[in-house]
C-alpha cells in the first residue's frame, strides 16, 4: 500500500457537447487548464455509444486483467477516477470507471472501467488538480502491464 498526502489545485468544470468524443473532449480541457494531474470525483453523462472493459468469454486467467471491451448503446452514466501524466506517451492518462445503465432495457446496469464513449445531450465533470505530488501513471510489467498511479517520483 502506498499513500500520500496531496495538494489540491483549482477546481474546474467541464460540460461537454452532444456528439463529442468524450476522451477527445477530456484531454483537451486538462490541456486547455494545464491539467496534468488531479482526480474527478463524479460525472454525470448520456453515452450514445460506450465502451467499457468485459467479456463474455471464458477467461483463462482469472487473475489477469480483461482486455477486451464490451459495447453499449444509449446509456446514463455516473463514474469517476484519476488523471495522471504518462511519460512515455507525453500526455494526460485518465483511469475512469462508469455505472451504466440501458435505457432501452429498463436501466440494466453495467460497471466497469471506461474505454471510450460518445456523448448523448449532456456530460458534465468536474476535475480537482492535484499540484502536489504530481500523479503519473505507469506500466507495471509483473503484473500484466497494468498502468498503476504513482505519485511524484516514487
Amino acid at each position: 500500500m502506498r499513500s500520500r498526502e496531496t495538494r489540491a489545485g483549482r477546481t474546474v468544470v467541464v460540460v461537454f457537447e452532444h456528439g463529442d468524443d468524450f476522451f477527445t473532449s477530456l484531454r483537451q480541457a486538462c490541456h486547455d487548464n494545464g491539467i496534468r494531474s488531479g482526480y474527478i470525483p463524479i460525472f454525470i453523462a448520456g453515452f450514445a455509444a460506450v465502451e467499457l472493459v468485459g467479456t463474455c468469454e471464458h477467461v483463462e486467467n482469472p487473475q489477469a486483467p480483461v482486455w477486451t471491451k464490451v459495447q453499449l448503446k444509449n446509456v446514463e452514466a455516473l463514474g469517476g477516477g484519476t488523471i495522471a501524466w504518462d511519460d512515455a506517451v507525453g500526455d494526460i492518462a485518465p483511469h475512469l470507471h462508469v455505472a451504466v445503465g440501458l435505457k432501452e432495457l429498463s436501466a440494466t446496469g453495467y460497471t466497469s472501467h471506461l474505454l471510450g464513449a460518445k456523448v448523448q445531450f449532456l456530460t458534465e465533470l468536474i476535475i480537482v488538480e492535484v499540484v502536489d505530488p504530481v500523479l503519473h501513471r505507469q506500466k507495471a510489467p509483473e503484473l500484466f502491464d497494468v498502468p498503476l498511479l504513482r505519485f511524484g517520483t516514487d
